[in-house]
Order: C-alpha cells, then sequence, then structure tokens
C-alpha cells in the first residue's frame, strides 16, 4: 500500500448555475513533506467545515484504482480527453493511495505512515460541489451508485506525510465496513 500522491487546496469561488460558491474540491500536489496535525493538512482548508474538516473528517482519502471509473464517465458525458483535469487531487481528495480500496477498510482501522497514523472514520457522501468539479450534473449520482467514495480519517498521532511512502492498514474493531456506513448514509438521502 502506497501513497501516490498528497494534494491540498485553498477555498476559492466557482461559478455554478449562475451562482457564486465556494469550495475547496479540487486539490493540488504537495510536492515536499507537509504537516498533518488533528485538524488535517497543514496547508489544505475547507470551504464548509460543516460538513469537511474536524478532527473525524480531517484527510480525506480516495482510491487511486478508480481514476479508470471517472475518466470513462467523463468521456460517456462528452467530457473525454481530459485525462489531465483527472490529476491526483480532482475528487477532492487529500491523499490518493494506491493499494487499498473502500471493501479493505472498517470504521477504526489505523493507516500506519511512517511518521503519522490515521484513523479511518467515516465514508465521504458526494455533494453538488462534486458535480461541479467534475463537470457535469451527475457526478454524485454515479459516486452514491458505485460505492466509489474514499473515506475521511482522523488524525490519531500528528506528524508528516509524502508522496511515494508506504504505509500498513491495522485492523480495528472490524464493527462497521465503509461500504456498510456508505450503503446507510445513500439509503438516507435517497428516502
Amino acid at each position: 500500500m502506497q501513497v501516490l500522491g498528497v494534494q491540498a487546496g485553498k477555498a476559492r469561488k466557482v461559478m455554478m448555475q449562475g451562482r457564486s460558491i465556494l469550495t475547496a474540491m479540487n486539490k493540488t500536489a504537495l510536492t515536499e513533506a507537509t504537516a498533518v496535525g488533528h485538524l488535517g493538512l497543514e496547508a489544505d482548508e475547507q470551504a464548509d467545515p460543516s460538513v469537511h474538516g474536524g478532527l473525524e473528517k480531517a484527510v480525506y482519502a480516495y482510491p487511486v484504482e478508480h481514476y479508470d471509473f471517472w475518466r470513462k464517465a467523463l468521456e460517456a458525458e462528452g467530457l473525454g480527453g481530459i485525462d489531465t483535469a483527472l490529476a491526483y487531487g480532482s475528487l477532492g481528495e487529500n491523499l490518493t493511495l494506491s493499494g487499498v480500496l473502500e471493501t479493505d477498510v472498517w470504521v477504526g482501522d489505523v493507516l500506519r505512515f511512517e511518521n503519522c497514523a490515521l484513523r479511518v472514520t467515516q465514508p465521504r457522501e458526494p455533494c453538488f460541489k462534486f458535480n461541479v468539479a467534475m463537470g457535469y450534473n451527475t457526478a454524485a449520482k454515479a459516486m452514491a451508485l458505485s460505492g466509489f467514495c474514499g473515506f475521511y480519517l482522523a488524525v490519531d498521532v500528528p506528524g508528516t506525510l509524502q508522496a511515494g511512502e508506504t504505509f500498513t492498514l491495522v485492523p480495528g474493531p472490524r464493527r462497521a465496513s465503509i461500504p456498510e456506513r456508505f450503503a446507510a448514509k445513500m439509503f438516507k438521502h435517497l428516502r
């Protein structure tokens, strides 16, 4: 298991359907080791702290294995040929991970890196800002239907993170899997 990318973003205003919204969705690559504290990456911002960030959603991780799904979804929407638009961080993630999927992690599992430890807390719930970032109006629905949601992490041991480093998965209590939690949240929203 490896960290392929570490990304952060600043909140900025973008136009969506004729209105201005604040978002920090599109993250950019950090090329050097970056500090991670209890509230996340030092260089990162959240536009709406009521739904992103905080102690339980300090860092957002996303499996690189799903990037092909999103490239194909963009092509199906007539937005193909923009692979550069799907650089690591394009899905809003702070960490682009290889070798670990949502089906591999449970709430309470710990990802142990060389200089810090992050605990799995919950799946990401897609919102309308994901549609804006992806450039089409059904991207959040595609995430909900695919289950390719990624997961949030709390910072148990602050330290530093850097692209290229490996990590281990330390099992937690194994009571609730990320797919189970995601399905329950999506069912609640669809009722």
